[in-house]
């Protein structure tokens, strides 16, 4: 018998009529057509060029200002991503037989799955929530933390939107785990930022890079069972999607790997030295 908290988050993240009747429509529902996916990538890579040039004349936001922003800005991210992982894991777990079915469900979808109900619902929220992370971006740029502004920070923002709109347009097979993961990930990230923010800095800031990198190795090893549904099946829906996600992904993890090691590494060097050796550790946010 299910408990009367499981009961209520069923209906409000799943079985609600807008929920649970949601369809996606190319064109139609709301951010759904190519042009609108291809202008937010192509806005907010030119707005963050013009805005890095332009930083030394911007005005500049106090700490007063910034950090109030920055906090509400990663509270409410992170608020969302624990309601998107909870959503899209009940929607995966509610309609499912046994825990096999719901397995291989999250895994592989039919061909002839059509964009609709609680998983297309909520992979269309956390297609928007994309594009409200571009915010990041210019809270590091209107803070002039300039060196936070990396390849890897431009790159993840602009592409992640391409692949969520895949998602959609492809009913792409595993996007539910990938979203689960990701927001869970967002949850540990954005609570960190916002502590950070209100002034209160966890130890905890590589526990964030090492979720990240998880995540990533995860996608692989599932990837796997999906290759091997596709084969021996009758086909996974949306493998050209898969094929761009798995690329990208891979291309995040050689990044993440290459921060980790840049970051962290540095850090044991420089905590190995003995006292008196006259290094010192640099500071970092």
């Amino acid at each position: 018998m299910a408990s009367p908290l499981f009961s209520t988050l069923s209906y409000w993240l799943v079985n609600h009529p807008k929920i649970a009747h949601f369809t996606w429509t190319e064109g139609e529902t709301l951010a759904s057509s190519v042009s609108f996916a291809a202008v937010s990538v192509a806005g907010y890579l030119s707005a963050t060029f013009l805005l890095r040039s332009a930083v030394e004349i911007l005005p500049s936001l106090g700490p007063r200002i910034l950090k109030p922003i920055t906090a509400v800005h990663s509270l409410v991210l992170c608020l969302l991503s624990l309601i998107m992982a909870v959503g899209c894991t009940l929607s995966i777990i509610s309609h499912a037989p046994d825990a096999a079915a719901c397995a291989k469900h999250a895994i592989c979808f039919p061909l002839e799955l059509k964009p609709t109900g609680p998983l297309f619902f909520w992979a269309h929220v956390f297609y928007l929530s994309k594009i409200l992370e571009f915010g990041d971006t210019l809270l590091i740029i209107l803070g002039r933390s300039i060196q936070r502004l990396s390849f890897l920070h431009v790159y993840h923002h602009a592409t992640v939107v391409v692949m969520c709109y895949l998602w959609l347009r492809t009913r792409q097979s595993m996007f539910p785990v990938a979203l689960v993961t990701n927001a869970t990930v967002h949850v540990i990230m954005y609570g960190y930022y916002f502590l950070c923010a209100i002034g209160s800095r966890p130890k905890w800031k590589r526990l964030v890079t090492n979720c990240q990198i998880v995540q990533f190795v995860l996608s692989f090893v599932l990837s796997g069972w999906m290759l091997y549904e596709h084969s021996v099946g009758s086909g996974c829906s949306g493998f050209l999607g898969w094929c761009f996600n798995a690329a990208f992904n891979a291309s995040l993890l050689a990044l993440f790997l290459n921060f980790h090691s840049k970051n962290y590494a540095r850090t044991r060097q420089v905590r190995s030295e003995p006292k008196g050796s006259g290094f010192s550790a640099e500071k970092r946010d």
